[in-house]
């Protein structure tokens, strides 16, 4: 009898533990709001005043490297869904845009294929504007882009989509429905750096893989405007190379 008692105690301590590590990374949006709410606001200022020292010093040798002024003028990241990978590109002398680094995506819900409708864990392709910094997201720290945009806004109209989704962020954690996650150390050097230059003078390109390596294909069943997309998502891509994604050149045999 004691060690059935002992058995279903184990049972019940093991159930209740992964209980509550599933509520702390899948519920936050429930208990984060209620924890804020008692500690108190966070500010963009006070993030900057908090995290910004250490972000940065993490942040401004790779500026250094690039021969980039930090804080830079503007901005674009390119996300790179099939790689996981996110980017960050920054104007330099001369008005041209110079690599500064990558990050890994810890998590990003969905396959190739834009965003059509709410509650399909797709994270969107296409061309967006950084439009927000959230300091007090559940999710550590988030940038709010533009989607649905307005070219998003047109097809779902033509489709008769009444709700293609929003709600889109670049965030912290490792967890994702829809946004791209980067992780805690990450969201902090990105949201500290457009807090410094400001939310409004960045931009985001993402697409299904990386088309300055391969031949970007619309999945099976996508609508024709999908092809015109992944066409516009090539060529802007095509303007940000490194060296390892310069083209070949091959040397002209004699005959």
């Amino acid at each position: 009898m004691d060690r059935k008692k002992t058995l279903v105690l184990v049972v019940v301590f093991g159930l209740s533990v992964s209980s509550t590590l599933v509520f702390w990374k899948y519920g936050r949006a429930l208990w984060v709001p209620v924890m804020q709410a008692n500690a108190g606001q966070r500010t963009v200022r006070s993030v900057i005043r908090l995290f910004g020292p250490k972000a940065e010093f993490r942040l401004k040798p790779y500026f250094r490297k690039a021969g980039v002024p930090y804080p830079p003028a503007r901005v674009v990241l390119l996300g790179l869904k099939a790689e996981k990978q996110l980017e960050l590109w920054a104007k330099g002398p001369r008005g041209r845009f110079r690599y500064i680094r990558s990050y890994r995506i810890r998590a990003a819900s969905g396959v190739a294929g834009p965003k059509l409708r709410e509650g399909d864990r797709q994270v969107p392709e296409g061309f967006y504007k950084l439009i927000w910094l959230h300091p007090n997201s559940s999710y550590h720290l988030s940038i709010k882009i533009n989607y649905p945009n307005p070219f998003d806004w047109k097809n779902a109209r033509r489709e008769k989509r009444r709700h293609p989704g929003s709600n889109i962020f670049i965030h912290g954690r490792a967890v994702s429905i829809g946004c791209l996650a980067m992780g805690d150390r990450a969201i902090e050097e990105l949201f500290v750096m457009m807090g410094r230059l400001g939310v409004r003078r960045g931009r985001i390109v993402i697409a299904p893989k990386d088309p300055r390596i391969h031949q970007l294909q619309p999945p099976p069943h996508s609508k024709p405007w999908v092809r015109g997309l992944y066409r516009r998502i090539t060529r802007a891509f095509g303007k940000f190379r490194k060296k390892k994604h310069a083209p070949s050149r091959r040397r002209k045999t004699r005959e």
